[in-house]
């Protein structure tokens, strides 16, 4: 016998208005002084609840680059400060550092620097503010009642013959049963489904999305990440790596992926995928680019139908420190 009851509503989640300043690829530079209007990456940056920077803190993982780098994340007025390392920092991959540490570090080659590149971001960076992730799922909490998660991971397919690499057919981001076809799983920390993210932060980028390289205008990202993206269905993914990919788009979801292939899953997988208008002489003056997805915003993010998705490649493709952080507001969980 059917019930008269009536049903309850679905609850929507209490979220705050949380402000995330968001970088990448800095590569040991300083922050220029203030006095340096044409810089966009200058002293002050904007403050923020929540300082993310995704990986490429040095150009070759040496103790002095990364000390450079932890002063300069120092300066950077936000409450939380959540960093991720890149294929550039060699000596924070033990493995890759093992085999190619003394190729790519020659005379300055110490066995033990994975040890001391990992204590200084671990206990030194750690006192300053800043916390170091490794891969895998983290959980944060801000003075304001904001509780979220992030995915992390430095790793991105094999490049040039960097740190933190894997092969283009190996999908670490994913359980075997929602492997791309072809797809040798190599998973260790998968991505876990919607809504248990809300922030992803990978040093490379997922296929076809700001991950086009200047030469031959090939796609570098990776398509296990778009269909692990697209399983998360994150508000945020932010990334760097592919320096001229730098910019930000608004992608919204396909309701139901078929796994395919790694050729077809972005056309699978994304709906629509619209670039966010950047206007330079602003993001000079503000230090920033601007963005406002929350609840009083012009457009806010639909959750579960929308991802923002960021690359925040400071240096350009020809390492000049030239392209702006990135300034997002964005609602973030709220369950006090």
């Amino acid at each position: 016998m059917a019930s008269n009851a009536a049903q309850s509503p679905v609850q929507t989640p209490k979220t705050k208005n949380t402000r995330l300043l968001i970088i990448s690829d800095t590569h040991s530079q300083k922050l220029f002084p203030s006095t340096h209007s044409h810089h966009a990456f200058r002293e002050p940056l904007p403050k923020a609840d929540v300082l993310l920077h995704t990986g490429d803190l040095t150009m070759i993982g040496k103790l002095h680059e990364y000390e450079k780098t932890i002063e300069m994340l120092a300066s950077i007025d936000a409450e939380l400060k959540l960093v991720i390392a890149g294929n550039h920092d060699i000596s924070l991959d033990e493995q890759f550092y093992k085999t190619d540490g003394k190729r790519m570090h020659r005379y300055d080659y110490d066995d033990m620097m994975p040890y001391k590149a990992k204590h200084m971001w671990k206990d030194q960076a750690k006192q300053k503010g800043i916390t170091y992730l490794e891969e895998g799922m983290h959980e944060f909490e801000l003075k304001s009642g904001v509780k979220f998660k992030v995915y992390a991971s430095p790793y991105q397919p094999e490049f040039c013959d960097w740190a933190f690499p894997y092969e283009h057919d190996e999908d670490r981001f994913n359980p075997t049963s929602e492997c791309l076809d072809g797809a040798k799983s190599i998973v260790q920390n998968p991505v876990p489904d919607f809504p248990e993210v809300d922030v992803m932060m990978t040093h490379g980028p997922p296929y076809r999305i700001l991950d086009q390289v200047v030469r031959g205008k090939e796609y570098v990202g990776c398509p296990h990440l778009l269909r692990a993206a697209y399983r998360a269905k994150p508000r945020l993914h932010c990334f760097g790596h592919i320096h001229e990919g730098w910019g930000a788009r608004r992608a919204t979801w396909k309701e139901k992926a078929p796994k395919g292939t790694p050729k077809s899953v972005y056309d699978e997988s994304v709906l629509t995928a619209e670039d966010v208008e950047v206007d330079p002489a602003k993001a000079s003056r503000e230090m920033a680019v601007y963005v406002d997805l929350s609840d009083s915003g012009p457009g806010p993010l639909k959750l579960g139908e929308e991802t923002l998705m960021v690359n925040s490649s400071i240096m350009s493709v020809s390492f000049k420190p030239v392209q702006a952080p990135w300034l997002v507001d964005l609602e973030l969980p709220c369950p006090g």
